[in-house]
């Protein structure tokens, strides 16, 4: 996952290096004579890595714009924490900073989605981001029930 704006760009490189040099390969082995379903055999590794790369600048440029989709579960809210922060236009630091944090720590609680937070710390982050945060709850039926005959 890309978190930060310096991430984002250096991924856009990368991105359009892959690009260019899966093209590169495809005539290079398209000139030696390879077939269709050789090149492809050889390729495919290169666009899986390519498209797991273009997946992931997508779904950051989707956190920009603030489309986080819906959270199902809570050890969800990591992740929506560090999109909530990155639709913000919030900096890691910016937010260290006024959780009154060493940057470092942000990094590292953003690194691992806020596993084992408080519900205080994420109720902070949230106030910190402006978000409201509103809860759907809906009883399944349940899975650990016995029945009886």
């Amino acid at each position: 996952m890309i978190r930060t704006e310096a991430e984002y760009r250096e991924a856009v490189k990368r991105l359009e290096a892959e690009r260019r040099r899966l093209l590169e390969q495809k005539k290079r082995m398209a000139k030696e004579g390879l077939t269709g379903a050789q090149l492809k055999r050889l390729l495919d590794p290169l666009r899986s890595f390519h498209l797991q790369l273009k997946e992931e600048v997508e779904s950051y440029e989707r956190l920009r714009r603030g489309d986080f989709g819906e959270l199902r579960h809570l050890d969800e809210l990591g992740r929506l924490l560090v999109a909530l922060r990155i639709a913000r236009g919030m900096t890691q630091r910016e937010l260290a900073r006024r959780l009154k944090v060493d940057e470092s720590q942000v990094s590292r609680d953003e690194r691992n989605e806020y596993h084992n937070i408080t519900v205080n710390r994420a109720g902070r982050i949230l106030e910190i981001l402006g978000v409201d945060l509103r809860a759907k709850v809906r009883l399944e039926s349940n899975p650990h029930s016995v029945e009886t005959a």
